[in-house]
This record gives C-alpha cells, sequence and structure tokens, in this order.
C-alpha cells in the first residue's frame, strides 16, 4: 500500500518538494543576513584594516577596474547620462503641451524620487556586488572559506560584515556623486542644449527640489546598498560547484539584487509619498 501510494502523484509530489526546498533556502537566507548583520559591531571593532580596504575597493576599483576609476566613475556615469536624458524627455514631452518651462520641476522631481536612486542600485549591483559574489565564490570553491574556518577565523564576520560594513560606509559619498551628476546633467542639457533660461530652469528647480525629498532618497540608496550588499554575499557563500557555480551564483545575485533595487524604491514610495506621490500642481 505504502509503495502504490509513493507511486501516484509524482507531480503532485514534485511540485511540494520545490516549494519545500525554496522554504529552506529562504529560511538559509534569513539566517545568514542576520548573522551578517548581528556580526558587524565585531567586524567594525577587530577587522579595521580589512573594513578599510574593502571601502578603498568599492569605491575606486582593483585591478583593471582601477584604471577607470571603480565604482565612484561607474555610479557617477550612469547617473550623469540618467539625468540627460530625463531632461531630453522631459523638455520635449512637456514641450508638447507648451510648459517645457517646468524641465526644472521635471528634473528635481524625478531624479531624487526614481532616477538616481534605481540607477545608484543597479550600479552598485553590477559593480560592487557582482565583485563581492565572485570573490567570496571563489574562496568558497576553492576551500578558502574552509581554511580560515579551520584557523578558527570566523568566516561570516571577516569575510561577509565588512563587505556589508564598507558598501554602507561608501554608499554615502557615493551617492552624493551621484545625485549631483544627475542634477549636473539635467541643467546643462535644458540650458545649455536646448536653451532655456538658466533663471526659468533654476526657478522650477529650487521651488520643486524639496530638502526632506532629498533626505528620503539618501535612505533608499542606503537600504538599496544593505540589500545589494547582503544579497550577493549571501550567493557568494554559498556557491558551490567550482567556476560554473561561481558564474551561476554571480547571475543569480545580479537577478535578486535588480528585483531588491525595484522592489525598495516601490515600497518606500508608497510608504513615504503615498499612492498619490505627495504632489499637487495647479495653476
Amino acid at each position: 500500500m505504502a509503495l502504490a501510494a509513493a507511486g501516484r502523484f509524482p507531480l503532485t509530489r514534485r511540485r511540494i518538494a520545490r516549494v519545500s526546498r525554496s522554504t529552506d533556502r529562504l529560511g538559509e537566507q534569513a539566517i545568514f543576513y542576520l548573522q551578517a548583520l548581528a556580526s558587524v559591531p565585531r567586524a567594525a571593532v577587530r577587522y579595521k584594516k580589512e573594513t578599510l580596504r574593502l571601502v578603498a575597493e568599492i569605491s575606486m576599483g582593483s585591478g583593471a577596474l582601477a584604471v577607470i576609476g571603480g565604482t565612484v566613475v561607474i555610479v557617477g556615469f550612469l547617473t550623469l547620462f540618467a539625468g540627460g536624458t530625463i531632461a531630453v524627455q522631459g523638455f520635449s514631452s512637456l514641450g508638447n503641451i507648451g510648459v517645457e518651462a517646468l524641465t526644472g520641476f521635471f528634473a528635481a522631481f524625478i531624479n531624487v524620487r526614481i532616477a538616481a536612486p534605481v540607477i545608484a542600485g543597479i550600479g552598485l549591483a553590477a559593480t560592487i556586488g557582482a565583485g563581492s559574489t565572485a570573490q567570496l565564490g571563489a574562496m568558497r570553491v576553492s576551500e578558502e572559506i574552509d581554511a580560515l574556518e579551520s584557523m578558527a577565523i570566523p568566516s561570516i564576520p571577516y569575510l561577509v560584515s565588512t563587505r556589508v560594513l564598507a558598501g554602507m560606509v561608501a554608499i554615502v559619498p557615493l551617492y552624493s556623486l551621484a545625485v549631483i551628476a544627475s542634477f549636473i546633467a539635467s541643467r546643462f542639457a535644458t540650458v545649455v542644449i536646448y536653451g532655456q533660461s538658466p533663471g526659468v530652469y533654476d526657478h522650477y528647480f529650487d521651488t520643486f527640489l524639496i530638502p526632506t525629498d532629498i533626505l528620503w532618497s539618501f535612505a533608499q540608496a542606503i537600504v538599496m546598498a544593505l540589500a545589494v550588499m547582503l544579497i550577493h554575499t549571501y550567493y557568494g557563500y554559498t556557491a558551490s560547484g567550482g567556476p560554473v557555480g561561481v558564474g551561476v551564483a554571480v547571475g543569480n545575485a545580479v537577478r535578486a539584487s535588480l528585483i531588491a533595487v525595484v522592489t525598495v524604491t516601490l515600497l518606500i514610495s508608497l510608504a513615504i509619498y503615498g499612492s498619490s506621490g505627495n504632489f499637487n500642481l495647479s495653476g
């Protein structure tokens, strides 16, 4: 009877097993994230040199990446061109209804709330996130992490928490650069390329640039950076299957972190600005 029951409904049993494995992975990730966050104070106290080295590596890059400036230049250029694109699209679209003077409002509104945080999050995932996954994955498949554990060096504080802490330290100046680059690009495209009066652009830009929006934008960037570092370090730390497994881990981590970036943007926007965007334009 038991054998007969075991051979029945194979598709249903496979689906249940798949759901069970997915639930187990979610639990493992949650435990890993809690351990990494709980070990951050220990990493800050005991592994200062390693943390400072990672901050420099995250900001300026290492090896061939250092030639072009690492994450600083990549995030800066991404947001620079994103700001220019916003100005081009805003001026053209608003010009169709005769209100191209509001391009300054468009730049202040979209750059701070959506474009700069999302583009910076994508840049972080593609640079420091993917790099962390590859580094930790290579250490895992070459048994370097096991070697650290055998020498009584806790691997999560030394390898994971230091990277999370370094990402939190580096994100503030990196995001400051991103926001400034997007503002400069939007103004340059509107004033220099399209010939709008600088006074008109600055008036609407200054009117609609709300200081609290900038603070919430920085908070959003910090949450994104935390999510990106946790996700990428998890996939790198748990990589298996040799070099091919490391590549698979990097791909899975990038997909998961990009989803996390967009999800954080959606949730924070709804929590702070509400469904109406906390914005009214009349007159």
